[in-house]
């Protein structure tokens, strides 16, 4: 039997949603908006992929985990498919940059055999756990003084990402189980993702005026500006957005950096990965019925 909920919060964004949701970090606004952007197309690519690889998988809970998987990953694909639609209703032109992200994954999906697709898949999600922990570990600096709703939508989403953290490895290997395929396909994922990442940032620049969007997207990409940003730094302009983890301990950083780099071993499993407390606290509060979708300000009386 599977372990995983499906859980459905009704998060609501009719009302007008700030770029900068977090005023305090507009580097880790960006990150974060442009990871609902990336979660509606990642997870519509996973939905494809996972439908295609079921009447593969011959252990009964297997195919109960890939159900449940499933049907986790369509609740985070229709929410932030909200959020990014509420930011598309004030920047017209940022559908173009979802429209151009979703093209990178459908022809990921086109041109790719499934068990690459199944290999990229279990890749990346492997990663979520150490890079998400570090995240619900700094709740209260990353999101806290943000907008509730967004900052809540992550907060669910991150912590079902924790509690899945092992289905796409699961089904890989039912499906394929070669994990050096596997590892020999991380170059690939990582080039693909650094196509989206460059997508998305050319598409903010242009259709996101500076004034609200307070940084070069084109920054957080890992290969870009390395000689701007020491410029940079050598001229302190006191006007720079500080990167987006600048709060986050420079330790803790580094640990989730060596766990997202042991995540892509052949014979590494998530179910083993240290996991972040806040996520008891989320799914605790969950099972009592209180309102999550504004984590912060709703509490349950008495």
């Amino acid at each position: 039997m599977t372990e995983l909920h499906v859980r459905r919060p009704r998060f609501d964004f009719t009302a007008d949603v700030p770029w900068q949701w977090n005023p305090a970090s507009p580097a880790f606004s960006y990150f974060m908006n442009a990871t609902s952007i990336i979660a509606v197309c990642f997870e519509q690519m996973i939905v494809a992929a996972v439908t295609e690889a079921r009447p593969l998988i011959s252990d009964p809970s297997v195919a109960e985990e890939a159900t449940a998987f499933l049907r986790q990953e369509a609740q985070h694909s229709a929410s932030h498919r909200k959020h990014v639609n509420a930011l598309i209703a004030h920047y017209p032109g940022l559908q173009h940059t979802v429209d151009a992200t979703m093209a990178e994954f459908d022809a990921l999906t086109a041109s790719t055999p499934l068990a690459y697709r199944l290999a990229y898949i279990a890749d990346l999600e492997a990663t979520f756990t150490p890079s998400f922990k570090l995240m619900l570990d700094n709740e209260a600096s990353l999101f806290r003084p943000g907008d509730e709703r967004v900052a809540s939508l992550f907060l669910w989403h991150f912590v079902e990402e924790v509690e899945h953290r092992s289905s796409a490895l699961v089904i890989y290997d039912a499906v394929i189980g070669d994990p050096w395929y596997r590892l020999r396909k991380v170059p690939a994922v990582v080039r693909h993702l650094l196509g989206v990442i460059a997508v998305i940032a050319e598409g903010v620049n242009t259709h996101i005026p500076e004034s609200d969007r307070a940084v070069d997207a084109r920054t957080m990409h890992p290969w870009h500006g390395t000689r701007t940003a020491l410029r940079q730094r050598i001229s302190r302009d006191r006007h720079t957005a500080p990167p987006a983890f600048a709060g986050v301990p420079r330790t803790q950083k580094l640990i989730a950096g060596w766990r997202v780099l042991l995540s892509q071993l052949p014979f590494h499993d998530p179910a083993d990965e240290p996991l972040p407390g806040f996520a008891d606290e989320w799914f605790a509060r969950w099972e009592r019925g209180e309102d999550v979708t504004r984590w912060y300000s709703s509490r349950r009386a008495g």
